[in-house]
């Protein structure tokens, strides 16, 4: 249970700041958005849960076990997080897409983890309409495929390529819903420390 908290509070924290922000995002305030997603102390440390989550299932096998095993599983990890946010950015500011959740109107909460799920497929552009996401779509998929590149070639098929991308947007949902309701559950833990 420890382990789960702690993980949804740094996802909370790397997101909480950034949902529903007001106003259209420059070219260099999507750079930053991209680049705090992909290397702010949280997304970092979530590098370094996967590493070692990897390191645990010993995969992949080739990389071996102990700090160089580790090192090897923690560098590929920050790298493919560099390289999601740099095609995001390309993709985004190009095709003029925001990249922030906004959060919901509505109330209830299977209205409101609906949005959430929709805000993954679709994205607001920067004039205010609404259009597939193909930032997300195609940085999800796009850094899994050049991830692939130095794993060891029986990971590196389209196979492995499919499922590391839809990997990252079931991430990219769970960040969705976090950011949808940890704002309410936060004001529901400040009011009972009262």
């Amino acid at each position: 249970m420890r382990t789960v908290r702690v993980i949804v509070v740094m996802c909370g924290v790397s997101i909480a700041g950034i949902a529903q922000t007001a106003g259209e995002l420059s070219a260099s305030g999507k750079l930053r958005y991209h680049a705090e997603r992909a290397y702010s102390p949280a997304s970092i440390a979530m590098s370094g849960v996967k590493a070692g989550y990897l390191q645990m299932r010993g995969s992949p096998t080739e990389w071996g076990q102990g700090g160089a095993g580790y090192r090897m599983r923690l560098g590929s990890s920050v790298a493919s997080s560099g390289i999601r946010a740099v095609l995001a950015f390309g993709l985004d500011s190009t095709l003029r897409q925001d990249p922030r959740y906004y959060r919901s109107d509505s109330s209830g909460f299977w209205s409101r983890a609906g949005h959430a799920m929709r805000g993954t497929i679709l994205t607001r552009t920067d004039s205010g309409g609404e259009t597939l996401s193909t930032w997300r779509l195609g940085s999800a998929y796009g850094a899994a495929f050049i991830s692939q590149q130095w794993y060891p070639d029986r990971l590196n098929t389209v196979r492995h390529g499919l499922v590391s991308g839809s990997t990252r947007l079931g991430f990219d949902l769970v960040k969705n819903v976090i950011a949808e309701f940890w704002p309410d559950i936060k004001r529901k833990i400040s009011r009972r420390k009262r």
